[in-house]
């Protein structure tokens, strides 16, 4: 037999013959074995399902439509049993129920209506009688006004299918109740379906099985890729016929070795989840490239299909090679056996020949990474990083133009992308205010294409980040011997890409600062202030820069150049010591420390940069915080921070908490030491003593300095000794 077209009503009144006999269509039942209905189930997806199957129908009343295949069996006696389109035989018959009673047509009209009828339970069975002859009044919700009547058990409403059909008469009545015209438009065949009567095969319980999955919803998946077809196939026939087969061949099989197998059960047999994961990333990138942001956008992957893969022909059919590409890019890369190994090929943790860095706390299967973690399990939260959209974005700009890109070229290109991300942290943002994305990946584009940074594009990466990257460029051009040495420093876990601090005309240092850096960070730090103070003053002028015994951070912010004062003259000190020896050990930095200390302590002078390194107070390990806010006038006056910006309780003045911790008051930010109904403070050239209700000084106690401003001794050995000798409280 062949497939026909029909709307609800007119197969009722339709023939049916396979050649050698007609049959009239006299029933719908829907048998025993099917399950139940399902469309009007309360789940977010199913509501989800349910809310986009209403829009297209409403959408039938301006522009008909036309559904999938139903399939069914008729027998001699006229009654169809659907194999397969039974969710879609109970909504339209919901839906022309609906129109007939809104519109108070005719018994005669509507008496088709009373010709389905469900056989999967009693209750299903009646319910659909009486809900022929029944006409609602409209008033109140139609779900509430049907269980009222007396015919309605109360126990109905414990049946799936009829629970399931008061739920989408609701839906129905809510999309529907403004339609004009309703009725005559279903009548003229607003809504139609192919129908293929199968007759002879038997219609057994194994046939249901294989034909309706015994009772096994469509999953999300399936639903989507049915969407996602009909979008390509009203766009373009070729298309579709190019694109669909590989979606079920050549990506299902790229897409089978990275199916999460970690849920040990029938899940790890699809690979749904990380076709629909990737498939939000391709759309995002579609979204950058016409200049705009996801943000506030719908996440669901209907509405991704209905803002990009549906309207202006030659836009949908640009989206459609984006996407074939980006999923196509991966299936054969020659030289590879797989995405992992091509990855692994140009990708490692540590500095290696060829490859570059990637940080220990990524994956470096990056596409891997894509797919199991784009998005949360709803799909509506990204939990990729914008740093990592744009790796992966880099890397598939070469998948896609292998031919035109060699891979050492690729490899070199790589790496200037992979200093751009690291050291544009703050640029590489996609906020309502501030999204930077579109330049950013047209940026990268240009230089995976061209080897070249652009100077055109506006609101980028980095601006300190690109210009070294062009001075780079030009370096290894006139000095390719030495790329090895500047691939080197880039990856540092301390420089990440930006070698600035050391320059151009120190590469050769490069391993002379992986030996330093090897050293305990604590006696860097010190032995680089005995050269010199190295610190740097931020934007907001009160705080201070320095290293960390413990802490990545506070070097990166030393050593990445930014709106900081001081990046030079931290530069020239780094400088200085490294030229002091072509490899270092904790000893030799001691011994640098040590020798600065005894200076100091011999000439009887002593700057701030002494007590820095002379007490472990003043480096507490944390981020390398300090506050001045006036250290022009008060040179002395450093508070360490424990915090990243502000003060906190845990914030001290340094002479105060080495020569008296157990009375450093946390309540004053550590700025006193209370005794009693007194305390004591640190002024730039005193100890001041006061009193606590009025703040009065009491007395001061004078720290010599010389007419440079310099300490003549050693203030915290000083206020040690007032401490001991109690003349402080002796007044």
């Amino acid at each position: 037999m062949n497939s026909t077209l029909h709307s609800f009503m007119d197969i009722f009144e339709t023939d049916f013959t396979d050649g050698k006999e007609s049959v009239r269509l006299q029933k719908i039942i829907i048998p025993i074995i099917q399950r139940d209905y399902a469309q009007g189930r309360r789940d977010p997806e199913v509501d989800r399902v349910r809310s986009r199957f209403l829009d297209s129908l409403h959408g039938a009343l301006s522009e008909p439509i036309t559904l999938d295949f139903v399939y069914g069996d008729i027998d001699e006696n006229g009654v169809m049993t659907p194999l397969d389109g039974q969710q879609r035989l109970t909504t339209l018959f919901l839906l022309y129920w609906y129109a007939a009673k809104k519109a108070r047509v005719s018994k005669e009209d509507s008496a088709f209506l009373s010709r389905f009828g469900y056989e999967t339970r009693y209750s299903a069975r009646y319910f659909c009688k009486e809900l022929t002859t029944f006409t609602p009044s409209f008033q109140t919700a139609l779900s509430e006004e049907i269980v009222d009547q007396a015919w309605f058990p109360l126990d109905w409403q414990k049946d799936p299918t009829i629970s399931s059909m008061l739920v989408m008469l609701d839906a129905i009545d809510e999309k529907f109740k403004d339609a004009e015209d309703l009725w005559d438009k279903l009548k003229n065949g607003a809504i139609t379906f192919y129908f293929l009567p199968i007759r002879d095969m038997g219609l057994t319980d194994d046939l249901y099985i294989k034909m309706n999955s015994r009772g096994k919803p469509l999953t999300r998946f399936e639903h989507f890729k049915a969407e996602l077809e009909r979008c390509i196939r009203s766009v373009d026939e070729e298309t579709t016929k190019r694109i669909m087969p590989k979606i079920d061949r050549d990506w299902t099989d790229l897409l089978w070795q990275y199916r999460d197998s970690d849920n040990g059960g029938i899940d790890d047999m699809v690979t749904d989840d990380e076709f629909l994961k990737y498939f939000r990333f391709v759309c995002d990138i579609i979204c950058y490239q016409k200049g705009e942001s996801p943000q506030g956008k719908s996440s669901d992957e209907f509405n991704l299909l209905a803002e990009y893969f549906t309207g202006e022909k030659e836009t949908v059919l640009h989206n459609l090679e984006t996407l074939e590409s980006y999923f196509t890019c991966w299936c054969r890369i020659d030289g590879f056996g797989s995405p992992k190994e091509f990855l692994q090929s140009c990708m490692s943790r540590t500095h290696e020949d060829g490859k570059i860095v990637v940080d220990s706390r990524n994956k470096l299967d990056i596409f891997e990474d894509c797919l199991h973690s784009y998005a949360d399990k709803s799909g509506r939260l990204r939990l990729f990083p914008l740093n990592r959209i744009v790796l992966l974005y880099a890397i598939i700009c070469f998948l896609r133009h292998r031919k035109e890109i060699s891979f050492p070229e690729f490899i070199v290109r790589l790496r200037m992308v992979n200093n751009l991300i690291q050291n544009s942290e703050d640029e590489i943002s996609d906020r309502n205010d501030r999204n930077r994305l579109p330049a950013i990946l047209q940026q990268t584009q240009t230089v995976m294409m061209t080897g070249e940074v652009s100077d055109t594009i506006e609101n980028n990466f980095n601006v300190n980040q690109i210009a070294e990257e062009k001075e780079k460029k030009a370096f290894l051009a006139q000095q390719p011997n030495r790329a090895e040495l500047v691939y080197v420093l880039e990856d540092h876990p301390n420089l990440k890409g930006q070698i600035s601090i050391i320059g151009l005309d120190h590469v050769d240092y490069a391993a002379r600062f992986a030996s330093l850096f090897s050293c305990e960070w604590d006696l860097i730090d010190c032995a680089l202030m005995s050269i010199g103070d190295y610190g740097q003053q931020e934007r907001n002028k009160w705080r201070w820069q320095y290293g960390s015994r413990k802490m990545q951070i506070a070097w990166d912010e030393l050593f990445h150049k930014s709106g900081n004062i001081g990046f030079e003259k931290t530069r020239e000190i780094l400088i200085q010591l490294l030229s002091k020896a072509e490899s270092f050990t904790n000893e030799y930095l001691l011994g640098v420390r040590n020798e600065f200390i005894s200076s100091c302590e011999s000439s009887g002078i002593y700057p701030w940069r002494y007590y820095y390194v002379r007490y472990d107070a003043f480096r507490p390990g944390s981020y390398g915080k300090y506050s001045n806010s006036n250290v022009s006038e008060k040179p002395y006056l450093f508070s360490v921070m424990q915090t990243k910006s502000q003060w906190s309780s845990n914030t001290y003045m340094p002479y105060l908490k080495e020569a008296d911790d157990a009375h450093l008051s946390r309540d004053s930010f550590g700025q006193r030491l209370v005794y009693g109904d007194r305390h004591i403070v640190c002024d730039n050239a005193a100890y001041l003593l006061r009193d606590n209700a009025t703040e009065t000084v009491i007395r001061a106690y004078p720290i010599p300095q010389n007419e440079d401003g310099m300490d003549m001794e050693d203030r915290i050995l000083l206020l040690k000794k007032l401490i001991s000798t109690k003349e402080l409280l002796s007044v």
